[in-house]
């Protein structure tokens, strides 16, 4: 499902959610190791992850990159998950975008990133809003 375009004046709020599974992120990673782990998340999200927490954290990371796929609403578009990185902005989650995910992002004028990122005992979350500009 492609979700709509919310409407404040002048702008378009895009929004992206997902939830993944903790056990898919231990099933990956106990399979691939470093492999899974360097393909999907930037040194910098593996050293934000390390602790108690490791396997939740991941996995929240993964959502906020699907997250802001679907935030996207381009279907046809290939995304590298490394060119989409969660990280801190005054201790609050947001997303450094690169490469072909930073392009789109221009091009469809996104101006502002919000990230929530949450976990429980066996799923992670997030959501991405997107405020863009240019209407």
């Amino acid at each position: 499902m492609i979700p709509p375009d919310l409407q404040i004046p002048g702008h378009r709020v895009r929004i992206g959610c997902d939830v993944v599974s903790l056990s898919e992120i231990e099933y990956s990673v106990s399979t691939f190791g470093a492999r899974f782990l360097s393909k999907i998340y930037t040194a910098g999200e593996l050293a934000d992850c390390e602790g108690p927490s490791r396997l939740a954290r991941l996995a929240a990371r993964l959502a906020a990159k699907e997250a802001a796929i679907k935030a996207f609403t381009r279907p046809d578009a290939a995304f590298v998950p490394l060119e989409i990185e969660v990280v801190s902005a005054d201790q609050l989650p947001t997303l450094r975008l690169t490469g072909s995910a930073a392009q789109l992002a221009a091009q469809q004028h996104w101006q502002q990133i919000s990230v929530s990122l949450t976990h429980a005992e066996c799923h992670a979350a997030a959501v991405v809003v997107a405020v863009c500009g240019g209407l």
